[in-house]
């Protein structure tokens, strides 16, 4: 597995309210469609209202959440 970043924002009733999240997955596409997934359940957004602005992968060095940094290491 390979741990990616993703930076974005999402609606909020009075603005747009910007994200970043660490996720672990195989590949870019992966990691969108989760990135979708999640915010849309824990925040009950749907997909239009999720603007994804980019999806970098990243060392593990670099990596900030315990859980992502177990999955990578693997």
């Amino acid at each position: 597995m390979k741990a990616f970043r993703v930076i974005g924002s999402m609606a909020d009733p009075r603005k747009r309210q910007p994200f970043s999240i660490e996720m672990s997955a195989e590949d870019e596409a992966a990691v969108r469609e989760k990135t979708l997934s999640t915010l849309g359940s824990k925040h009950k957004l749907k997909r239009q209202q999720i603007e994804i602005t980019s999806v970098t992968e990243i060392s593990v060095d670099q990596i900030e959440s315990h859980v992502i940094k177990y999955n990578v290491s693997q």
